[in-house]
């Protein structure tokens, strides 16, 4: 970890399907408040996890990067944390959704299958309606938004998300950087049993729980939780060391 107090840039990731407007609201105003440099990266649907790679080691370029993904994305940010140690300062893992390369029982993964599957049989338009129709109306806002930016890729970009392998229990052991994890106690795609298992094999992780209310009521819960607690962290560890 960078002997630094404080990282260079924060960069946060979406999750799946979703952009960086999201990843903004969720993220920005926690960084802002620490006067923290921030860039919400905007997926390519063609190539979402290159997008994010890309993203990552350009802002490392400036020094260690504070890292901050959500479902998709957290998989991301541990996954390069753990491989770019000297690049990394610390990780925000939001919601993440699995353990492991084996993901035929991934809730995310099936539901991201199904959808890139409708929206090929049935256009945009008609999978958005009933999306609507059956997701809490904050979600269903978002994700209009988001869709409809990444058409005609967006199927692309679900199948990658579906096929991709979540990090391995041996991986999450290596990352060397504090991660703050932040699990939603009652998201059945996003199993809080998922972000207890990833804070207890991480080294120097703590995971921190909210609610959907929580979450559609502001996204910028995510970075509240997990913001001052990764710098609370760092400074911390810094200081001992």
């Amino acid at each position: 970890m960078s002997d630094q107090p404080r990282p260079a840039v924060a960069v946060a990731l979406p999750g799946t399907g979703s952009d960086a407007d999201f990843a903004r609201r969720a993220f920005g105003s926690a960084c802002a408040a620490f006067d923290l440099p921030f860039h919400a990266v905007d997926p390519d649907p063609c190539d979402v996890v290159a997008s994010y790679h890309a993203a990552l080691d350009a802002a490392a370029r400036s020094g260690p990067v504070l890292v901050a993904g959500i479902s998709l994305g957290a998989a991301v940010a541990v996954d390069w944390a753990a491989r770019n140690p000297h690049a990394a300062f610390g990780v925000i893992a939001a919601l993440p959704a699995w353990t492991g390369a084996d993901i035929t029982g991934c809730p995310a993964a099936l539901s991201a299958a199904a959808t890139a599957a409708q929206l090929r049989a049935d256009g945009l338009d008609a999978v958005t309606t009933r999306m609507r129709a059956s997701t809490p109306a904050w979600l269903a806002a978002a994700l209009t938004q988001s869709w409809r930016s990444q058409w005609p890729h967006l199927p692309q970009a679900l199948d990658e998300a579906a096929a991709y392998r979540w990090p391995e229990p041996t991986l999450l052991a290596t990352v060397p950087v504090p991660v703050a994890v932040v699990g939603a106690v009652d998201d059945p795609v996003h199993p809080i049993t998922v972000a207890e298992q990833w804070a207890a094999l991480i080294p120097h992780a703590d995971v921190h729980r909210i609610t959907l209310d929580e979450l559609g009521a502001d996204p910028a819960v995510l970075g509240a939780r997990g913001v001052p607690a990764l710098l609370r962290n760092l400074v911390s560890r810094n200081t001992i060391a």
